[in-house]
């Protein structure tokens, strides 16, 4: 991960209430100690990049702690697919955790003893009413809620209740642990939240040892204040929950003085919203499930994995979340501006190579016959440390077909019958002749070329306006190249008209190339690699493509640059 610069963080909120927080001592002797708590049931996407950046950065630039936390109290929908997945993309990231990997699950055991103290003090109660029932007993915004009937059990009576739910003695849904609070609270989330409920369900962690599994309201407040966390960074979604936060942190402080470390505070900022894009885990999860996807990393997803998949550098991605910035107000990101940072970051370093996506055949009728040419290119245009490339040249070569057009409009710079036009780093080429095949479509063209227009030798005084990008056919490197447009046809899919976001799925988001030729150095490169193929823009190495027998690429953007023409219009 690059340096965050110091000026990032003194721009936003937190960064400034922390300073503050510091400045008038208010954390006494603990360190700022910030966490990321996702739970494994899913694959990370990039609005958590946002939360592990914002969380990892604030932590390093006051010289504090930074936990990776699995909020892994939900058996039914958690894996270890998922905790690898998140573990490699955080790292990938570069947020660094030290020693500091935590699990939700590791503190079940604290978790239920404070549970049984909550009992006893007279702050929680076992109800047996059902989940529907819950829901209409908690009223509405304009209506308070009703008590349970079994609000006023006796202490003993719940502990025992609470115990054999612990042994499993009762089915799932029948029976839940709620906090004591207030059923007339304007706030909801204070209406006697459910604290824990039974899920006879199999832990990836812990196995058959648990059958009651904490809620997140209760077990996210009662981690921090056991890992010391001292700023609770969360989505402003949570804004509501921020009362019952601080009821079990204070009841922490109250009942189980020995395991707090320190009195955690939560702090909400707005989550990342991106155009023609789904942010909800859920929704992504049924992409995949549905299979309108092929995976989580499928490079159209918003994901981590998805966007590395793409060939998007960690450093694009912080760049874009500094760009978008932190602060309180919702709002939504375009995603040509995360093109845009793509596309600033791999501008500067990464390798030139020509490959021609919907190839044409160019015969040059004066080249002498057998004879190959190994011209000079540069790698990248400017960095003389990048070096250059040797790229041969022959009488048989392939060129773009839309870079040949029989009746060319009056602005067209490029290969017309009777027209010249340059050869990227070769030679001045004229076609001379038009062949078709028996459905009309052009199969080949005659040309020929001027030996005194060699690029960088050339003597013919002739001028040309365009230039144009090929590769040799006895040398092209057969390749498949995967063309990644939009997930989603409309701006905000949330918004589909029909109610169901997936029926905005754009059907043309992959267009698979299969008969690509590039030059020879595409055949020899290291899966994982990044280049930038000439005029048609950068592409990355499929470490994970299914074996092809030839290489594949993905297109990671475009050169086409929306987000600029957006700023100047």
């Amino acid at each position: 991960m690059p340096e965050q610069k110091e000026t990032e963080a003194k721009t936003n909120f937190i960064y400034t209430m922390i300073k503050e927080d510091l400045e008038k001592g208010a954390l006494g002797e603990s360190p700022v100690h910030t966490r990321f708590p996702p739970e494994p049931n899913g694959y990370l996407h990039i609005g958590h990049a946002k939360a592990i950046l914002l969380n990892y950065s604030l932590a390093k630039t006051f010289n504090g702690l930074f936990n990776l936390r699995f909020d892994d109290t939900n058996p039914v929908k958690e894996e270890q697919e998922f905790v690898d997945s998140i573990i490699e993309d955080i790292r990938w990231l570069g947020a660094d955790w030290g020693e500091r990997l935590f699990f939700s699950s590791d503190y079940f055991e604290t978790k239920f003893e404070f549970a049984l103290r909550l009992i006893r003090a007279g702050y929680a109660y076992v109800c047996d009413l059902d989940p529907d029932q819950v829901r209409a007993y908690r009223g509405t915004l304009t209506e308070p809620g009703k008590e349970s009937p079994f609000r006023e059990r006796p202490v003993e009576e719940n502990l025992d209740l609470f115990e054999r739910m612990r042994k499993g003695e009762f089915p799932n849904g029948s029976r839940v642990l709620r906090a004591k609070i207030d059923m007339s609270s304007g706030n909801l989330n204070m209406r006697d939240p459910v604290l824990y409920r039974i899920l006879h369900s199999s832990h990836h962690r812990t196995g058959d040892q648990w059958c009651v599994y904490p809620m997140y309201d209760f077990d996210h407040p009662f981690s921090d204040v056991l890992e010391g966390i001292t700023h609770s960074l969360c989505s402003i979604e949570y804004s509501d929950h921020r009362p019952l936060y601080d009821w079990i942190v204070d009841r922490a402080v109250e009942l189980f003085p020995e395991v707090v470390k320190y009195r955690s505070r939560q702090t909400e900022f707005a989550r990342l919203n991106l155009t023609y894009t789904v942010m909800s885990k859920r929704k992504l999860r049924r992409l995949v499930e549905e299979g309108h996807v092929n995976g989580w990393d499928d490079p159209r997803m918003p994901t981590i994995a998805g966007l590395r998949r793409r060939g998007v550098t960690p450093e694009a991605i912080a760049d874009f979340q500094e760009k978008v910035g932190v602060s309180r107000a919702d709002s939504t990101a375009d995603l040509a501006l995360l093109d845009y940072c793509i596309r600033q970051d791999l501008e500067t370093r990464t390798p030139r190579l020509m490959a021609v996506l919907d190839p044409v055949r160019v015969v040059i009728t004066n080249w002498p016959e057998g004879k190959i040419e190994d011209l000079e290119m540069e790698n990248i245009p400017g960095d003389e440390e990048a070096g250059t490339r040797m790229v041969p040249f022959s009488g048989e070569i392939y060129i773009e077909r839309d870079d040949f057009m029989e009746d060319p409009p009056k602005k067209y710079f490029r290969l017309a019958p009777d027209r010249e036009v340059r050869l990227k780093s070769a030679y001045i080429i004229k076609c001379e002749e038009v062949i078709k095949d028996e459905n009309g479509t052009v199969s080949e063209l005659r040309c020929s070329y001027d030996p005194l227009t060699k690029s960088g030798a050339d003597n013919s005084g002739k001028k040309v306006k365009g230039v144009i990008h090929w590769v040799s056919a006895a040398h092209a490197a057969p390749v498949r190249v995967n063309i990644y447009d939009n997930l989603f046809t409309a701006e905000n899919p949330e918004e589909a008209e029909e109610g169901d976001f997936t029926s905005q799925i754009n059907p043309h988001s992959l267009l698979v190339l299969d008969n690509v030729l590039a030059e020879p150095a595409a055949a020899e490169a290291i899966p994982g690699s990044r280049f930038q193929f000439l005029r048609k823009g950068y592409f990355y190495l499929d470490p994970d493509a299914a074996e092809t027998g030839k290489p594949v690429f993905n297109r990671t953007v475009p050169l086409r640059d929306s987000w600029a023409k957006k700023q100047k219009s």
